[in-house]
């Protein structure tokens, strides 16, 4: 998992781009951590509902993800349902944590929900993800080849 996870972070460009950091407890489940920046407001002081709903794809995607790595497998988003509950403001720290709830032979479904630090419901979500193996992800070749 420790190998998965360096990989993962080195190559994820939105976690770096929108200050979001993870930690993997165990497969099935995850925590995803992102403040409020400027970037991702949509008026003075509130987010962008585009933002909430990109850290819940995170959230509900690795949580998927950190189960089927280990049968070699990866994920793809197949739908995810968001509800909002409250604005997140400037500044708040947001908090991801997701399960899965279903495993079948080659979906995972997955639930989530984003809090503050402060523990106040911000969003709450659902997401179908496809499993596939390792082997075909595309950029598999560019670490093989990069020695």
């Amino acid at each position: 998992m420790k190998n998965f996870v360096e990989l993962f972070k080195s190559i994820n460009k939105y976690d770096i781009d929108n200050g979001l950091s993870f930690e993997i407890h165990s497969p099935g489940s995850i925590t995803y951590k992102m403040q409020v920046q400027e970037q991702h407001l949509s008026s003075p002081q509130t987010a962008h509902g585009a933002a909430i709903a990109g850290l819940m794809d995170c959230t509900l995607g690795l949580t998927s993800l950190s189960l089927a790595i280990q049968t070699d497998h990866l994920t793809s988003t197949v739908e995810f349902k968001i509800n909002y509950i409250r604005p997140a403001k400037f500044g708040e720290i947001l908090v991801g944590t997701g399960k899965v709830i279903h495993q079948g032979k080659s979906l995972i479904i997955s639930s989530g929900e984003i809090r503050t630090e402060a523990g106040e419901l911000v969003a709450m979500g659902q997401g179908t993800f496809n499993t596939y193996p390792f082997a075909k992800k595309d950029f598999l070749n560019d670490f093989t080849s990069a020695g």
